[in-house]
C-alpha cells in the first residue's frame, strides 16, 4: 500500500511541477527506465514466487540503472553509443518479457 501511494505522490508532484531533464541526461534516461524497469518485475516475480527479499531488489534496482548507464556512457565514449544501448534494451526487454510471462503464469495459472 506504501509503494502505491507512493507511486500516486510521485505522479501528481511529477506533472504539478513538470521538472525539466538537463540535455546531457537525455541518452541515459530511456535506457534508465527500462533498467529500473526489469528489477521491477523482477520484484514482482520474486514476490509472487515467495522469495521477494527488500534489501537484494534495491541492491538490483540501482545496480540495473547504474549499469546500463555506464553501458552507454562506455558505448557513446568508444562511438558506438546507439549500438550498445541497443543491446542493453533487447537485454533487458528479454528480461522483462520473461518475468512478465511468468508473473501471468503464477497469477493466472496458464
Amino acid at each position: 500500500m506504501i509503494g502505491l501511494v507512493a507511486l500516486v505522490v510521485g505522479l501528481v508532484l511529477g506533472l504539478w511541477l513538470d521538472p525539466t531533464v538537463p540535455g546531457w541526461v537525455g541518452p541515459y534516461l530511456p535506457i534508465a527506465v527500462v533498467a529500473a524497469l526489469d528489477a521491477v518485475f523482477g520484484g514482482v516475480r520474486a514476490r509472487l514466487d515467495g522469495i521477494f527479499d527488500a534489501k537484494v531488489f534495491v541492491v538490483s534496482f540501482v545496480s540495473n540503472v547504474l549499469v546500463a548507464a555506464l553501458i552507454v556512457l562506455l558505448g557513446d565514449q568508444l562511438g558506438v553509443g546507439s549500438q550498445l544501448s541497443t543491446a542493453v534494451v533487447v537485454v533487458l526487454g528479454i528480461r522483462i518479457f520473461g518475468n512478465a510471462a511468468a508473473i501471468r503464469r503464477h497469477v493466472f495459472q496458464a
